[in-house]
């Protein structure tokens, strides 16, 4: 039986140029479907560079309790915040086929040291964190569960060909309630009080929003 031709490697021209220019110091790697890339609390020495799919950074606790910090999509990396030699400050995982080039600390910080441009975006992309940190804090100490749940939704609405709001990807109860940190069983309720009141339908799996959400509830 002739041995299986390794995977053709994905081109890396739609990233943008100067996280092209890391790239070309790393090595491609599929990922399947919920492989964890980056364990918290470990010491870590890779940056990982998504050519294709989608990664999820979180953080949990002894219970298996998760909160999710962000999705990253194509040209986007991951694992930066290990370039001071410290441990993973969150969890990273493939939530479908992911395709990766990984680059290590050692070629990183060289490359940080060469490419003033790459230099730049990278504290950009750290103060852009720090922010949506501040905000998710103030989010989770001072906005209720369902206040939380409408900004997510309104978030990532978009609309449609009929012009009706819906959300692209397909968000399990279990998602929507990693992301505004609360129960699975109180976000089923909820979406499904929306529903029962008109405002939100599921369609082909997808949450379309039918009519501005209210306020409150």
């Amino acid at each position: 039986m002739p041995p299986r031709s390794a995977a053709p490697a994905e081109s890396t021209d739609s990233l943008p140029a100067d996280v092209a220019r890391l790239a070309a110091r790393g090595v491609q790697r599929r990922f399947r479907t919920r492989a964890l890339l980056i364990q918290e609390g470990e010491r870590g020495d890779t940056i990982y560079i998504v050519l294709s799919g989608r990664l999820r950074a979180f953080v949990s606790d002894s219970r298996g309790r998760e909160v999710t910090l962000s999705h990253h999509g194509p040209g986007e990396y991951v694992g930066e915040m290990s370039l001071d030699g410290g441990t993973r400050s969150a969890s990273v995982e493939a939530v479908e086929p992911t395709v990766c080039v990984v680059v290590t600390r050692e070629s990183a910080l060289r490359h940080i040291a060469e490419d003033p441009e790459f230099t730049r975006g990278l504290i950009e992309r750290l103060i852009r964190r720090a922010r949506l940190a501040t905000e998710s804090a103030r989010s989770m100490a001072l906005l209720d569960v369902y206040s939380r749940l409408r900004r997510v939704l309104e978030e990532r609405a978009a609309p449609g060909p009929d012009g009706t709001p819906s959300i692209a990807e397909r968000l399990t109860h279990q998602a929507l309630a990693s992301e505004i940190g609360c129960s699975r069983e109180m976000v089923s309720r909820l979406l499904k009080d929306l529903e029962t009141g008109g405002y939100l339908a599921v369609r082909e799996r997808r949450l379309v929003l039918l009519r501005p959400l209210p306020a409150r509830w």
